[in-house]
């Protein structure tokens, strides 16, 4: 794909920042992040987007975060990399930063799609994108359905040799409740009889907004951080597997200053 690839093990080093940028993070960053999704809705919408087209938004965005200051820091990309068989992500979900940014360091190694919510795909020119990108989408409010949706999808699209990304809380949250951290991701992995790759990451510095929680304030202080662990394939009913992703995002996030 013709963007720049990224280190298995990254982190922003000597970006320049300007002053107005430094001054008006949010301003400046969502000025690029929101061209980059009208482009590419627009190609979408017209039928020429492509895997190495939404790489490329993604990197954008990945500039555009690190041009207002933010330091990114990617750990053992490679547990993705060198995977051989579609898998299972199974991640904590902070903001919509995520969503933005897992695109460009997955799609140059293997196909990806995500679960979710229905909101997300109803934005203007975003749906577009959305469409193209074959996710399962979930209402949030209909937990039957939405289990029959992730299985069912989840098991035709891991067939197809791409890789699903599950977010198990129901919102986004900086802390991680282990009860509200749902098994569904395990349960897929466990049916499709592939691995599971948790993926412990902080996004913060995208905050939630007060009249649209999907744009909120722009903090590049808080850094963005983003750590693959060890491939689990799930033996019994999974419950092993469950917690120890929990108990490594659950380190992750201590280890990064992240507190209840």
């Amino acid at each position: 794909m013709d963007i720049p690839s990224i280190d298995d093990d990254y982190i922003t080093l000597n970006r320049p920042v300007s002053l107005f940028a430094g001054l008006f993070p949010s301003l400046v960053f969502y000025t690029r992040a929101l061209t980059q999704v009208v482009q590419g809705g627009l190609q979408a919408r017209a039928g020429r987007y492509s895997h190495a087209k939404w790489a490329r938004n993604s990197y954008n965005v990945f500039r555009a975060m690190e041009s207002v200051g933010a330091e990114i820091q990617v750990e053992n990309l490679t547990a993705f990399r060198t995977q051989e068989t579609p898998c299972v992500i199974v991640a904590n979900h902070m903001s919509s930063l995520e969503t933005f940014l897992l695109p460009y360091l997955l799609l140059p190694h293997h196909r990806i799609s995500f679960v979710l919510k229905k909101s997300l795909t109803e934005y203007p020119l975003f749906n577009h994108v959305a469409r193209f990108m074959r996710p399962i989408v979930v209402s949030r409010t209909n937990p039957r359905e939405d289990f029959r949706a992730v299985m069912d999808q989840g098991q035709a699209l891991l067939a197809e040799n791409i890789s699903i990304i599950v977010f198990p809380q129901t919102t986004r949250t900086t802390c991680l409740d282990p009860a509200a951290f749902n098994s569904i991701g395990i349960k897929l992995a466990r049916k499709a009889r592939v691995p599971v790759l948790p993926l412990a990451l902080r996004t913060d510095a995208w905050g939630n907004g007060k009249l649209l929680k999907d744009f909120g304030r722009i903090d590049p202080r808080r850094p963005v951080r983003f750590s693959f662990g060890t491939p689990l394939m799930i033996s019994g009913n999974g419950r092993a597997e469950h917690e120890a992703v929990i108990k490594f995002i659950q380190s992750k996030l201590t280890s990064w200053g992240v507190r209840d």
